[in-house]
């Protein structure tokens, strides 16, 4: 039944377009091709990762964050009650009116207690600020490494001199296929498809997807752990999308429209890490100025130059070489999904965008901040928490919302 399942999973017609075989893409003549076998590597690639991601943000990202003063907000703990725990744990995070009566009678709080409690329950379990500073300095790293690694393996930057790779056999190659290591289709669009499926690859290719690849299986396997924002869903989504286009385009060798699309994406994401660390780090004119920068590039290449010149590539010029097979479809339908993925951004950015146009051209107010949409904002009672929190500091832990009185002192004091 396996046997029967695998022969079915790898039949030609599904990967290839109509007259083409595997045997077509086997290597020879010293022209290597893409192989599913190859995308093994990437799931080890990916617990290294992991570990690199762990040193990075111990020893690089921690002391940069104490150089530039990453400072904690001071955060209420909920006193310990047994009632509003197991509430919080097995029913919800937010009650409601009714159930926060309910608890009230059962925990012997009052209602305002109970809800000052769910408070800072939930702010309890928010991530802290090192924390999203240390995982936006490791994606911005990643981001403009991968993103410059793009531009080398694109524009082919290799050691030493060139040299064309042999002549293959003449039934395989059609004539118009360029035997030098050029990179005609980064301006060309038509050359992505010229003699496809029968395209070699270099080396730097082949790094370039295997690693690309095992990131984002990293950040899949990492997502239970990492923030939580608002399109936890939507993030889930596209990194599944990601991950099944990229082992797509190797399998069914779309290796060169694969190239583009990744560096395309690369070109914004490392902007707006870099908006979220200076936003970390307070300095917020830097923050504003830099995302201001990463909407325009983000707009730029993933709503104008992705769907009107990359899709319209994947989708038009290859029905000039071949009638449409199934990979063909599914290539395009996830190219759909990431592109209707990249217009929920846009809504979202372009709101973020208007927000902090307004505060580079008004002065702001004392507790006006602008925030990540996405992000997951401490509760806070107004002036009141505040007045806790210094409390806090100053006589130490607090009883229900109030401080504990020192018995120590003298009558006469």
């Amino acid at each position: 039944m396996f046997q029967t399942l695998y022969s079915c999973f790898w039949w030609e017609r599904l990967w290839l377009p109509a007259n083409l075989t595997w045997a077509d893409l086997e290597d020879r003549d010293g022209r290597v091709y893409a192989k599913a076998s190859d995308l093994y590597v990437t799931l080890p690639l990916a617990f290294l990762f992991l570990l690199v991601r762990h040193l990075f943000e111990t020893y690089v990202a921690t002391p940069l964050a104490g150089l530039l003063n990453v400072k904690e907000k001071i955060r209420l703990r909920a006193t310990p009650n047994a009632v509003l725990e197991q509430f919080y744990a097995a029913t919800t995070k937010h009650p409601k009116q009714a159930d926060v009566e309910m608890l009230s009678k059962k925990s012997g709080c009052t209602v305002r207690q109970v809800e000052r409690w769910f408070r800072r329950r939930r702010n309890q379990d928010r991530p802290s600020l090192l924390k999203k500073f240390r995982e936006a300095s490791w994606r911005f790293t990643f981001y403009l490494l991968a993103f410059i690694a793009g531009m080398a393996v694109i524009v082919d930057v290799s050691m030493g001199p060139r040299r064309a790779p042999p002549e293959p056999p003449a039934p395989l190659t059609p004539p118009s296929v360029s035997l030098l290591p050029q990179k005609p289709w980064f301006y060309d669009l038509r050359e992505v498809w010229k003699g496809y499926p029968i395209q070699s690859m270099l080396p730097s290719q082949y790094w370039y997807y295997m690693i690309e690849l095992s990131f984002y299986w990293s950040l899949l396997f990492s997502i239970a752990s990492d923030v939580k924002r608002k399109d936890f869903k939507e993030q889930i989504i596209h990194h599944v999308a990601t991950i099944i286009l990229i082992s797509f385009s190797w399998c069914a060798n779309y290796v060169r429209a694969g190239t583009l699309i990744m560096a395309l994406h690369d070109s914004s994401d490392y902007l707006l890490e870099s908006a979220k660390m200076f936003n970390y780090a307070g300095w917020r004119n830097t923050c504003n100025n830099i995302f201001i920068v990463f909407a325009a590039v983000f707009i730029v290449t993933r709503l104008v130059i992705l769907p009107f010149w990359i899709l319209h590539c994947t989708v038009v010029y290859p029905l000039d070489l071949y009638p449409p097979f199934f990979g063909y479809y599914f290539f395009n339908v996830m190219m759909v999904v990431l592109q209707s993925l990249h217009i929920f951004w846009a809504y979202l950015i372009i709101r973020m965008a208007q927000k902090k146009r307004v505060t580079l051209t008004e002065p702001p107010l004392p507790a006006q901040v602008v925030e990540d949409e996405r992000s997951d904002r401490d509760e806070t009672d107004n002036s009141e928490e505040e007045e806790e929190a210094a409390a806090a500091a100053k006589n130490g832990p607090l009883s229900n919302g109030h401080p504990v009185l020192n018995n120590n002192h003298r009558k006469t004091d």
